[in-house]
């Protein structure tokens, strides 16, 4: 077996057997060439897995250490028989950590403010429990999830805009489904949001219109978290220096997360082509922290340290995102 790996998937090296190749490359190191032969790929969210990359290669399989999808054509893979997988939820307790300290450090009292969630799947509702247990009244929007009949008490996105103090975005990025979510977030909605209220995303960039998102953060109508960016890695500096708080898409790069992701990317290539790994000491699903607290949520973890990086080097992006320091989750 052959396997072509991205060099930044943490704690991969030595879980696989003696006979089976590895080559480790960079994210961007992914060419024709090199995956013609391969029987697998193990990549980040750069990598573009489509027919330009794996057109009449041996590839059977594109196992993704990250909870999104949208960077592999699954239309494609499948009419080639490719086998995707990707590691959902695995940071999701990091994203929640994220976004909690953050919105608790700008000013959000859950005693008397409303969160309204857009998106309640893993990660959502893990920022759902926590709101919750913190005493905050949630709203929650998911017309994916209405509609297959998982049964909650959900709210028209245009209500949740309204009425909530701040809304954080967990949805992946769409863009032919009935509910896209490519811009899902753009002039009109941005406009719904209460004057002085928080939009925080952590999901995908381009799920909201960054152009429109601008005008009101710099303007100073609204405030605005951001950790995923429309045209990431290039930022608009002025819009960073804008944001409450702006970072490089790290808000799930708990080392809890990063085991569990690297964990399911091998039991991906172990259940799916039979490839002999080693998953020993690699962190176990999450279970909710026994004792949380708005004091417990803000000691685990500053985002104002990564904001002040990115912001005094925004052209290193992907550097200080491959050098981050995996912190610990709320355990």
């Amino acid at each position: 077996m052959k396997i072509i790996a991205d060099r930044n998937i943490p704690y991969l090296e030595g879980r696989f057997a003696p006979d089976t190749e590895v080559v480790f490359v960079d994210q961007w190191g992914f060419t024709p060439e090199l995956v013609r032969d391969a029987d697998a790929l193990l990549i980040r969210t750069r990598t573009r897995c489509n027919e330009a990359l794996l057109g009449g290669s041996k590839v059977r399989m594109v196992a993704t250490a990250t909870i999104g999808t949208d960077q592999i054509d699954k239309d494609w893979c499948e009419k080639e028989g490719i086998t995707v997988r990707n590691a959902p939820g695995c940071n999701a307790p990091g994203v929640a950590q994220y976004v909690w300290s953050a919105l608790l450090r700008t000013g959000f009292d859950p005693s008397r403010h409303t969160l309204g969630i857009v998106g309640c799947g893993n990660v959502g509702r893990i920022v759902r429990e926590w709101g919750e247990r913190l005493g905050a009244r949630v709203l929650v929007s998911d017309p994916p999830r209405q509609e297959d009949g998982i049964s909650d008490d959900y709210t028209p996105l245009d209500e949740l805009l309204r009425r909530s103090d701040a809304v954080t975005l967990h949805t992946p990025l769409t863009h032919s489904c009935p509910h896209a979510t490519h811009h899902l977030i753009g002039e009109r909605e941005l406009s719904l949001l209460r004057d002085g209220a928080t939009l925080v995303n952590a999901a995908r960039g381009p799920v909201v219109d960054f152009d429109a998102l601008k005008k009101e953060v710099v303007g100073g109508r609204i405030n605005a978290i951001i950790d995923t960016w429309e045209f990431e890695p290039e930022l608009d500096t002025e819009l960073l220096d804008a944001v409450k708080y702006g970072t490089y898409h790290i808000a799930g790069y708990s080392r809890q997360g990063k085991e569990r992701a690297t964990r399911m990317a091998l039991e991906a290539l172990k259940e799916g082509l039979g490839i002999p790994v080693d998953t020993d000491g690699l962190a176990p699903d999450y279970n909710e922290p026994e004792h949380l607290s708005a004091e417990v949520i803000t000691a685990s973890y500053d985002p104002q340290v990564d904001t002040d990086m990115l912001r005094g080097a925004p052209g290193e992006f992907d550097r200080l995102r491959n050098e981050y320091v995996y912190r610990e989750e709320v355990s």
